[in-house]
């Protein structure tokens, strides 16, 4: 580019040379300025040497005497123009008040012949606004702010939905983004349409699909963190066909100090999508298990234990003992708690739940009076290629977890289920099940714990969540890869699951099932379409082969389920919590059970990967594996 050549040019010169030309220059602008304030003062241009009345003669030489000395001394040429910053600015306006009184003192106050007092304030005034403005174009030219601006310009366009507070500091912080250019506001509020925020026009929400037209708009910015999740839904779907990347900002209470920047957006959360609102919790519920009382949670390093020990730590226990097999998981959640919990509170223990003297050993250590177990392993393709494991650790670690609970006089131990226990046809909710059964048939032993059950579908971002593999798929320019394109799950955010959990543990008499209200369930297929039009692209598929994201169908994986339920009978009960029922659902006595665990155990020992199956198909009613037998099976001797 030419301007880019010329200030090379210039920025290569001496420094001496560099100087000279700039004193050169200001003393240009010096007799050009004495020349406008003539013209201003007259209404034509007047000679400076030959006019029989006036002398402009003489007040450009006066200027030149008292300027170009006072700029020197002041420093105007040692700074470096293109970085010139306040500093230089404030030399440049102490200068020119001097010069300006000096000036005005010679030709407005004492008067010269030939030059006409109003020239004494015109001229100082002029020169001002020419010296400093030639620092400023000087800068802009020299440090490539001009590039800025038109690279500026480049920037994909980006509107805000939303003027309000959250709005307007968002736009304040995208001034200096490299990734957008903001071109206006889009806000319900009727009172602020075709009203500008900082030089920002600000849209009626109708007028979206015209914006996005004229102006190129790449990104909508969902900036109304107060509003609720149906509302955030019902504008998400207006922005579908709208083909733009969609991102938004968190609820008021996640924003850092209620302050908004460009690093708190985030791409919509499945909880906007769902748009169900959350049930605010039962105070009393949530703390009657916890308050003042020893609280162990087992499994208290995964997705759901980690939560459930967050909440928990808020909730003034007396003792939180975290109990988890991954030294990582374990090491994360108690530095994560230790500001939360006095450290003397918090208890991080190793331990593998099957280890029955170990559970035994840190229940007669600590006296929990409330045991939350959420060790499980949970992951539908992975126990159904390692079932041994899945079976041990699933059922025999709840087992001997619950039977150490037992003997050191737990009052509450609740079980961490999940939907899948319903019906199963994978290992994973097989042992769900067997683990739930061993519990009912624990409390019809009369013992002093109340063993209670929590079952529920699928988490938001847990590990292995649907939703993050997405937005990975998507940010790899797919494919996104459905099992299949009629599966339909349930959803629930992770801290609404684990404030449910808490709160149906306290309602627990001993042996209930209770089942979380999941909302409706979501179709996986609807879920991946949507994800990728609210990230700007289009679906690739046999009615759009220029789509740009494509869905692949894999298969159902083995064990995998088109739908999900939460109940194995009729007519669950209400609870005192709008969003839990509760079941008491069949199970085989102690003693019979007791017989089939201990053969169940034996087929374990002896390796015996069919008897192990036989056994869950015989134990677990409604089991019907989907493509188990076929699976690669992990030995659980290896």
């Amino acid at each position: 580019m030419p301007l880019q050549k010329s200030a090379r040019l210039l920025l290569d010169l001496p420094r001496a040379a560099k100087r000279a030309l700039a004193l050169f220059f200001d003393a240009a602008l010096c007799v050009l300025t004495v020349g406008l304030a003539f013209w201003l003062r007259l209404d034509e241009w007047v000679p400076f040497f030959d006019h029989p009345q006036w002398r402009p003669a003489w007040a450009a030489g006066a200027s030149l005497v008292l300027a170009l000395p006072l700029f020197v001394v002041s420093g105007f040429y040692r700074a470096i123009f293109r970085y010139a910053g306040w500093q230089a600015s404030l030399a440049v306006a102490r200068a020119m008040a001097i010069y300006g009184a000096i000036y005005a003192a010679i030709f407005t106050a004492i008067g010269v012949p030939g030059v006409p007092r109003s020239v004494g304030l015109l001229q100082p005034i002029l020169l001002f606004l020419a010296v400093a403005g030639s620092r400023l174009l000087l800068r802009f030219w020299l440090g490539g702010v001009y590039q800025g601006i038109l690279r500026r310009a480049q920037l994909p366009a980006a509107l805000i939905y939303g003027a309000g507070e959250a709005g307007r500091q968002l736009a304040a912080a995208l001034m200096t983004s490299h990734e957008l250019r903001l071109v206006g506001f889009v806000d319900d509020d009727a009172a602020l349409q075709g009203h500008t925020i900082n030089g920002l026009p600000v849209h009626a929400p109708e007028d979206l699909p015209a914006l996005v037209e004229t102006l190129g708009v790449r990104s909508v910015l969902l900036a109304i963190p107060s509003a609720s999740r149906r509302r955030r839904n019902e504008i998400l779907q207006a922005l579908e066909p709208l083909h733009v990347e969609v991102r938004t900002l968190p609820a008021v209470t996640e924003l850092v100090q209620g302050k908004v920047s460009v690093a708190d957006l985030r791409e919509p959360g499945i909880e906007d999508l769902l748009g169900r609102e959350p049930v605010p919790p039962e105070p009393t519920l949530l703390a009657c298990n916890i308050r003042g009382k020893t609280v162990l949670v087992t499994g208290a390093g995964g997705s759901i234990g980690s939560e459930l020990s967050r909440q928990i730590a808020l909730l003034a226990p007396e003792r939180l003992v975290l109990v988890e097999h991954s030294e990582y998981a374990l090491y994360a959640i108690h530095q994560e708690l230790r500001g939360r919990l006095p450290e003397e509170r918090l208890v991080p223990i190793l331990a593998d739940v099957r280890d029955e003297k170990r559970m035994h050993g840190i229940m007669q250590a600590f006296w929990p009076q409330t045991v939350y177990h959420a060790a499980a392993y949970k992951h539908v393709p992975l126990v159904e290629h390692n079932a041994a494991e899945g079976v041990r650790n699933n059922v025999f670690g709840t087992l001997a977890t619950a039977q150490a609970a037992q003997a050191a006089g737990v009052e509450d131990f609740v079980l961490i289920s999940t939907d899948k226990a319903v019906r199963p046809t994978n290992v994973m909710g097989a042992s769900k099940r067997l683990a739930e059964m061993v519990l009912q048939a624990l409390t019809a032993e009369a013992g002093p714990t109340r063993f209670t059950m929590v079952r529920f579908g699928n988490v938001l971002d847990s590990s292995g969540s649907v939703v993050p593999l997405f937005r990975r798929q998507i940010r790899e320019g797919g494919p996104v890869t459905l099992t299949h394109p009629e599966v339909t799950r349930y959803f629930m955010t992770i801290p609404e699951a684990a404030a449910l959990v808490l709160q149906a543990g306290a309602m627990g008499q001993g042996g209930e099932v209770f089942l979380l209200d999941m909302g409706e369930p979501v179709k996986i297929r609807d879920l991946a379409v949507r994800m990728i039009e609210l990230s700007g692209l289009t679906v690739k598929d046999e009615d759009h082969p220029e789509g740009e994201i494509e869905i692949r169908i894999t298969g159902l994986r083995p064990g995998e389920k088109l739908y999900e339920e939460l109940l194995i009978g009729d007519n669950p009960e209400p609870t005192a919590h709008p969003r839990i029922k509760k079941a008491r659902e069949d199970f085989l006595p102690w003693p019979a059970l007791q017989e089939k665990l201990a053969e169940l155990d034996a087929a374990l020992a002896e390796d015996d990967e069919a008897r192990l199956r036989a056994l869950l198909r015989e134990l677990v009613s409604g089991y019907q594996p989907n493509g188990g037998q076929e699976a690669c099976i992990v030995s659980c001797a290896s």
